[in-house]
This record gives C-alpha cells, structure tokens and sequence, in this order.
C-alpha cells in the first residue's frame, strides 16, 4: 500500500500555491476527527499528471490517492488514541531542514517569497501541521512495520517472479560516502553570546517590553516576529533544557540563561492550560568563525589519513566520526530517498557532488571539503566513491541491495495493509458522496 502525503504541497513544498492558481476546496472525507480536503486529492493528482507526461492516467487514480489519504488519516487517529507524538525539536529540525533545502533550490528567501506571495515565517507556519502529521505518520508506520524483514531467500522469490521482460534497466549509479564534521562554536562565541544575553535580560527585569527585544535581537526567524511567542506546546514537546527552564517559572516570569542543541535562550513563560503552557523566548546562536572551520577540516584531515592507511574503514570511520546521524549508521553512505537503497542514479546527484566525484577513482576519498549542512550549519566533510555502475538490466548479481529493498518495501506495504484491515472498523468514516463509488475507500467501513 503506497502512503502519500495528504500535504505533500504544490511544487514540492507543500506550503500553498502560487499566486493565480485557484483550487476550490471542500471536505471529502472524515476519518474521526482527521479530515482530508479536496486540494489535498487534487493537489497530489495534478502532480501525477504532471508525471504521466501526457500518458493517461488510470481511471481510478483518484480512488487510490484517497484510500491513501485515508490510511494516513486514519495513522494520525490511531496515533492519538495510543498517545503517539513526536518532539517538536524534531519537528523543528525538519522544518528548518526543507526550508534550507528549498531557499537553495530556488535561489533565495526573496525568491521564494515572491513566489508563493507569503513570508519566510507563513511559509513554515503553514508547513509546521503538516511536517509535524508526517512525522507522526512516519512513527506509527514505524511501530507497524519496522520489525519487518526480508531473507536472502525471500529476495531471490521476489526476483524470480518479476517478468524478465519487465526487468528494470539501470542508467550509470554510484554508491558515495561521505563524513561530516560541524564547525564547533568555540568558548569566546559562546561567552559572547551569553554575555548579550544577560543585557537583555537586566534590560527586561529594569522595565524594557521582552517583545519588543525579541524582535530586535532573536535570531529564531520564526518567533522573533511575533516578538518571541512560540504558543501553546504539551509537556515533551519541547527539548527538556528548554522545557524544564520554562516549568519551573511563574507567569510573566524570567528564566535563567538556557542553553539547547538551537543555542542560548532566554524564556519567559506567559500562560499554563492545563497539560499545556504558552512561553515566548530570545535566541541566540553563538556564530561560528574560520578557526572552527579549519579545525573541523583538520580533524576530518586525521580521518581521512587513517583511512587512507587502512588503519580504520571507511564505514567504521563515518560511524565513529560523522556528525550526519543519517548517514553515519550506514556506513556513511549516501541513500536513496526513492527505493532506500545506496545506489544513486548521476542524474539525480547533487551538482556539488556530481562535479567532485566526476573525475574520482572508485576507492578514493577527497581532502576535506567546505559544506553547509540542509538547515545551514557550517561543516566540512570528506566524500568517498565506494562503487560506479554502468548502465544495465536488473540482476541478482549487481543489485541485490536494490531488490532486497524493493522485496522489503512489498513485505512492508503487506504489514500495513494488514494493520489498515484490523483497525478500519475502530474509526468513524464519512465519505462526500461525490467519492462514494471509490471501492477501495470503501473497504475501510
């Protein structure tokens, strides 16, 4: 069963719509409490089209998209009955991850801005729910099926019933690693910043409006326009520096200096509802400079001579070493967002890396490199050729890790479709009667 986004976005950023374009919108269903609008199916369909390449479509597309739909409203319910949330820093990470990623595809802040007709702040607004409902998602889907396993057996039977006339053919792939070192602010940025920090305060405690400071000197692009206010958050929502520091004030009261993963903060709690609590705070990120930079390279340098003498692997490097916690589990290696394997076709590569392995001898790693991280952190990293595949025809032989997880992913979608069949019937279902002859949407009564 394919689960796709209810909020995947237009153009990719799942943030709105370009200015002219007009999409009517409407109900369509209720899964509980979890609604699924008409943009959302219309939205994900008009991207489909898009793909098709003028192809048709299947007839029951829409069908499929919203039994889709459905499913993950129907994860999102499930998720609140069994209490199942995520942290916000995660959400936080997240959301800061794509804006970067998108400020880069586009070119600047400015330009996306005109493009979408709303600020960089209303851009995450709007995308904050949505992030916040996949992430969810991506847990329970977790809690269903993250056991699930294929055997080598279980490979080759996927294989073997895959019509050879429909094998896939591959264009050239490479297998890259990479290892990443942030640049560690060093104590005088730190001290720096804490020393700002203070002022404001004594300014604050001596009369001087906290949001009125906030939106001066806050360096979180969110809040600061809002002179701070970060609105209601449920206990563990928060990073446990932050919250703790905010629990222990009285309203209208100030906190200590607080420092977090984001930085140093200054919070000011504002209100408590019940399980809940509102606050508003300054940020500031301590700034890192050339030095830390150069050292980072300089550690990244030891590395790589290690690796070099085969004194350590480069797996076992990136492992020990990497500050990317999403490659550094997997050997350093690069993957594949569309089938989860390490193999990566060159036109899909990010140019940064394209134009550094072009000229690359399999085996070989680069010196340090200057890089900024998907949510704008100043690192280096080395990068790492373990594999160049010509183009060729799908086999046993050159892709089993391909086909192991395309044979995962199947066995997967079973776990889901099984756990979709027993907890269908436990929520409450409407469906507009425009959609009523969608059978398979119809399974979940």
């Amino acid at each position: 069963m394919l689960v796709v986004s209810a909020t995947a976005g237009y153009a990719q950023l799942g943030v709105g719509r370009p200015v002219g374009l007009r999409v009517v919108d409407g109900i369509i269903a209720k899964v509980d409490n979890q609604i699924v609008l008409k943009s959302d199916l219309e939205t994900i369909y008009a991207q489909e089209v898009a793909r098709a390449e003028g192809k048709p479509l299947p007839p029951d597309t829409k069908c499929k998209i919203l039994q889709s739909l459905a499913l993950n409203k129907l994860l999102l319910a499930k998720a609140e009955t069994d209490s199942v949330v995520v942290e916000e820093s995660q959400v936080k990470s997240e959301l800061d991850r794509r804006m970067a990623y998108f400020v880069q595809q586009i070119g600047s802040e400015k330009k996306l801005e005109e493009y979408y007709n709303k600020s960089l702040k209303d851009l995450k607004d709007d995308l904050r729910i949505q992030v916040k409902e996949q992430l969810v998602q991506q847990k329970m889907q977790e809690q269903i099926a993250g056991k699930v396993s294929v055997t080598p057996r279980e490979v080759r039977q996927f294989f073997s019933r895959m019509p050879k006339d429909s094998l896939p053919y591959y264009s050239t792939e490479v297998e890259v690693g990479q290892i990443v070192k942030l640049a560690q602010t060093n104590n005088k940025a730190k001290q720096a910043s804490q020393t700002q920090l203070n002022d404001l305060r004594a300014r604050i405690l001596a009369g001087e409006d906290f949001a009125t400071l906030a939106k001066q000197f806050s360096q979180d692009p969110g809040s600061a326009v809002e002179g701070g206010y970060l609105g209601f958050f449920k206990r563990r929502e928060l990073v446990p520096e932050y919250e703790a520091a905010a629990l222990r004030l009285e309203p209208g009261g100030l906190s200590p200096i607080v420092e977090s993963q984001f930085g140093f903060h200054l919070i000011q709690l504002i209100e408590r509802k019940g399980d809940s609590y509102s606050t508003r705070h300054i940020l500031l990120k301590p700034e890192t400079g050339t030095a830390d930079t150069n050292e980072a390279a300089r550690e990244l340098a030891r590395v790589r001579l290690r690796i070099l003498g085969d004194s350590v692997s480069f797996a076992k490097a990136a492992k020990d070493n990497s500050d990317d916690k999403l490659t550094s589990g997997n050997g350093g290696l690069l993957q594949n967002r569309r089938d989860g394997s390490t193999y990566l076709p060159l036109d899909q590569l990010d140019p940064a890396i394209f134009f550094t392995i072009d000229t690359m001898k399999v085996g070989s790693v680069t010196p340090p490199l200057p890089y900024r991280t998907d949510d704008g952190k100043d690192a280096v990293r080395i990068l790492y050729l373990k594999s160049n595949s010509p183009p060729h025809q799908a086999n046993l032989d050159d892709d089993y890790q391909k086909i192991a997880a395309a044979a995962l992913n199947q066995k997967k979608n079973k776990a889901l479709d099984a756990w979709f069949a027993l907890n269908r019937g436990t929520v409450y279902l409407e469906v507009d009667p425009e959609y009523a002859g969608c059978q398979l949407l119809n399974s979940i009564n």
